[in-house]
């Protein structure tokens, strides 16, 4: 049992981390259109990130996939600029339901994505067979769905703070947070060390 609560916690602290913020921005990007009613479908999301997430560590651990860290690194700030944009291109929008279908498929993609980031870190601290870590990995994956959880609660209660106390129309939410976003991401895009050359 504190083998599992090893693994568990270090998959809590990879998303509920001040040096880990882009996998929170992803999250408050991919939350903040919807509100407590989409709960169903906005924790398929959250769990189709985490499948993602988890499906390029084994690739990573099986020793299916080699990443280069510096692209992956690139790669992450890209799907939160790209889901935030989204957000503003589709804010206020009622045929948001037509592209649901689409949004699943980016989710999961994106989730192989920030797992790729992790995944190299996740392999090393891991001794024994391929075999061996797969326990371990998805006691991980477990920590990374509560935390996602709980960030996107989070997200959903602001939510409703904001539009409810406040009186934000909920295009004006989606768009003021989607900026934010942005802001934030493009300065981690444009520093990325792979445009040194």
């Amino acid at each position: 049992m504190s083998e599992f609560w090893i693994y568990f916690q270090l998959g809590l602290k990879h998303i509920i981390n001040v040096f880990s913020y882009d996998h929170v921005l992803f999250l408050i990007a991919l939350a903040v259109p919807f509100s407590f009613k989409d709960w169903q479908r906005l924790l398929l999301l959250v769990t189709l990130f985490t499948v993602g997430h988890t499906m390029s560590l084994l690739l990573v651990v099986f020793g299916i996939v080699a990443i280069k860290i510096s692209v992956v690194e690139m790669l992450i700030p890209i799907t939160i600029l790209i889901t935030a944009l989204f957000n503003l291109f589709t804010a206020g929008k009622t045929n948001k339901k037509e592209s649901i279908n689409l949004i699943f498929f980016v989710t999961l993609f994106f989730g192989i994505i920030h797992g790729l980031g992790f995944s190299t870190y996740f392999k090393s601290i891991l001794s024994g067979s391929s075999t061996s870590k797969l326990l371990p990995l998805s006691e991980f994956a477990l920590g990374i769905e509560a935390a996602q959880i709980i960030v996107v609660f989070v997200v959903l209660i602001l939510s409703y703070i904001v539009q409810t106390f406040f009186r934000f129309s909920k295009r004006d939410w989606v768009l003021v947070m989607s900026a934010f976003i942005i802001g934030v991401v493009l300065p981690m895009i444009i520093g990325n060390e792979i445009w040194i050359r």
